[in-house]
């Protein structure tokens, strides 16, 4: 049997007065999807718990079969994980945005998309600068340099209480617009996040790259913001749980970073970039070419969770159009070739547009293949989806039934 699973990030959502009253899953010309619906069923899952933070780190151990109030620590070392950093026992990787802030309010938590030569020149100038405010025994404070925005913090040998989980910290994409006063990191080892904050703000003003920007008309990288911080994850590996060799693609090192705990085989992609502008057609070309050597695929795309937060209806429906003609329609074309076969498209996590955050609540799947009774639903949306013949209130059930 071969499996598949599509995530368009962020999809499900409400719906939008500048799409005729209909959601973007609705608005959007996805006939693969659609067929999926019809072939199968359409279904709701909930995917993050009410007492966490609804965010892709939870969304996807829960999407990948693994119970989030049991193995969750947090989203930097997941990140860590896929960047290829290894976490000591008293080490802490804490997430490090490059940001926008402008008159204390968050502008943009991209810092204008930056590039990722503009980042790594940004996180190599402010690296190795905070010693003077680390603890004693805190033998290392380490930037490390990833995609675009997205970096890494890691502290090493943290001494026991310095963190902790009332340790609380706010993603920056969740406060668009909006005084930073009122979400800086609290409890224990707040202090020194907010200094190294404070401190980088100094450090990326007269920076060249920072200089440029402002010349060319775009945003600058005015500081870092410290969140999701935490301690190395233990996850069994997908193999020994459900018996399936699987393989990753995707642009985000969250991600491909759950990907590479649960032992899976990370397959990156020229051409994807984690925003609107990705390589819709390369990522669908090398989901096909990985079912050769896989038990399961699976693609995660970040656009429509992009087009969420940057509140652009039409984006959002032209990713999910994207997504549904260059790969979710060449895998649908692939999978009977090899034989028995299962696809799941679902998001992770709802994005609304009009928040241009994350939420809580259950998001809408669609399944099909061998063994999967069509149902008699006409589309893949979030009204069909509460039609369903399934809804699962703890959403790392959902790989279960779709492995079984």
């Amino acid at each position: 049997m071969k499996y598949a699973i599509v995530i368009p990030d962020g999809c499900a959502d409400d719906p939008q007065e500048s799409l005729g009253g209909k959601t973007p899953l609705q608005a959007a010309r996805k006939p693969n999807m659609d067929r999926i619906a019809q072939m199968g069923l359409v279904g709701l899952s909930n995917n993050v718990p009410a007492s966490l933070t609804p965010a892709s780190d939870v969304a996807t151990l829960s999407l990948f079969g693994y119970d989030p109030l049991v193995v969750y620590t947090g989203r930097a070392p997941l990140e860590a994980a896929a960047m290829g950093i290894k976490l000591g026992k008293r080490d802490w990787a804490i997430r490090c945005n490059l940001v926008t802030v402008e008159n204390g309010q968050m502008r943009d938590f991209t810092a204008g998309h930056i590039s990722s030569e503009e980042g790594v020149t940004l996180i190599k100038a402010i690296n190795g600068q905070f010693t003077d405010i680390a603890p004693d025994d805190v033998t290392l404070m380490e930037f490390w340099p990833g995609v675009s925005y997205r970096n890494c913090l890691v502290c090493q040998n943290v001494p026991p209480g310095t963190f902790s989980n009332e340790t609380k910290t706010q993603p920056p994409h969740d406060i668009p617009d909006q005084p930073i006063a009122n979400y800086l990191p609290t409890g224990p080892g707040s202090d020194l996040l907010r200094d190294v904050m404070e401190q980088s703000r100094k450090i990326l003003e007269v920076h060249p790259v920072n200089q440029g920007r402002r010349a060319g008309g775009k945003k600058p990288a005015t500081q870092v913001w410290l969140w999701g911080l935490g301690q190395a994850p233990k996850l069994a590996p997908f193999k020994k749980v459900y018996g399936k060799r699987g393989a990753i693609i995707s642009a985000v090192d969250l991600v491909r970073g759950v990907g590479v705990l649960l032992g899976w085989k990370r397959i990156d992609v020229v051409g994807a970039t984690g925003y609107l502008d990705t390589d819709y057609a390369a990522k669908g070309r090398a989901a096909v070419a990985a079912l050769a050597d896989h038990d399961l695929v699976c693609v995660h795309v970040e656009a429509p969770d992009e087009a969420s937060h940057e509140g652009k209806p039409a984006e959002k429906v032209k990713a999910l159009e994207q997504i549904d003609r260059h790969i979710v329609g060449p895998l649908l074309a692939a999978l009977p070739t090899h034989g028995d076969w299962r696809i799941l498209v679902s998001p992770d996590h709802r994005t609304p547009l009009t928040t241009r955050a994350h939420s809580h609540g259950p998001v809408p799947f669609a399944m099909a293949g061998t063994g999967i009774a069509a149902v008699g639903q006409p589309s893949y949306d979030e009204v069909v989806a509460t039609t369903g013949p399934m809804s699962l209130a703890k959403g790392h059930e959902l790989m279960q039934r779709f492995l079984n």
